[in-house]
């Protein structure tokens, strides 16, 4: 809920303008596109397989290249992907890395 009367500071612009004006010049988050290694669009729930050998940190494990992950979801960064893998909780790819199916 904004307040008619707030104000916030616009750093590309140096002035303040009204919170209505912010929040509408303010990118959304569908406005980010992320894309896989050959330039395919992702979306959440997709399916994608990794283009190299990927060492995943803090699991002890190496993702083959090949490896078919399902179920994507975006997470809101231009480059990174949240995935679900057996055994590994917690994993987020760079796109760079992938390529949809």
């Amino acid at each position: 809920m904004q307040d008619d009367d707030a104000f916030v500071y616009d750093e590309a612009s140096g002035e303040w303008i009204s919170a209505a004006d912010a929040a509408a010049l303010a990118p959304s988050d569908s406005a980010v596109q992320v894309r896989d290694a050959v330039g395919n669009v992702l979306s959440d729930g997709d399916q994608v397989t990794l283009i190299r050998d990927l060492t995943v940190k803090g699991a002890g494990q190496t993702l083959k290249r090949g490896t078919l992950i399902r179920s994507i979801r975006l997470t809101g960064d231009a480059q990174e992907i949240d995935c679900k893998f057996d055994g590994i909780k917690g994993l987020v790819l760079r796109a760079e890395f992938v390529r949809k199916r």
